[in-house]
C-alpha cells in the first residue's frame, strides 16, 4: 500500500519497530495480537519493515497494520513497551508522538 509519509512519520514508525529490540519486553501472546507469529517473527519482520520504511517502499495492508499497532503498543505501554522511556530512547516527545500517530491512524 503506497502511502506518502512525512519524514517524522517514517521515523516514528521506524523507531517504534526498533524499540522492540531495545527496552520493550514483548511476549509471544502480545506478538500474536499485533499480527506476528511470535516474538522471533516480530524481530525478523521488524528488521524487514524498518528497511522498507528507510527506502520508502510501499507496505502491504498487513504490514502497514502491524507496523502501526506495534508502534502504538511500544509507545504507550510501560509494562510491555518503552512507555516512559520513549522520549529518551527515540528523541520524540510524547506530545509529538501522539500527534504523529493520530495522523497515521
Amino acid at each position: 500500500m503506497a502511502i506518502e509519509l512525512l519524514d517524522a512519520e517514517r521515523e516514528v514508525l521506524r523507531s517504534g519497530l526498533g524499540e522492540w529490540g531495545g527496552p520493550a519486553r514483548c511476549t509471544d501472546a502480545l506478538a500474536v495480537v499485533m499480527g506476528f507469529e511470535d516474538v522471533a517473527d516480530l524481530f525478523v519482520q521488524a528488521r524487514r519493515l524498518r528497511s522498507l520504511l528507510i527506502t520508502g517502499e510501499p507496505l502491504s495492508a498487513k504490514d502497514w497494520r502491524r507496523t502501526v499497532v506495534a508502534t502504538e503498543f511500544v509507545f504507550a505501554s510501560n509494562v510491555f513497551g518503552s512507555g516512559r522511556d520513549w522520549p529518551i530512547t527515540t528523541g520524540f516527545s510524547d506530545e509529538e508522538t501522539i500527534k504523529i500517530l493520530r495522523q497515521l491512524q
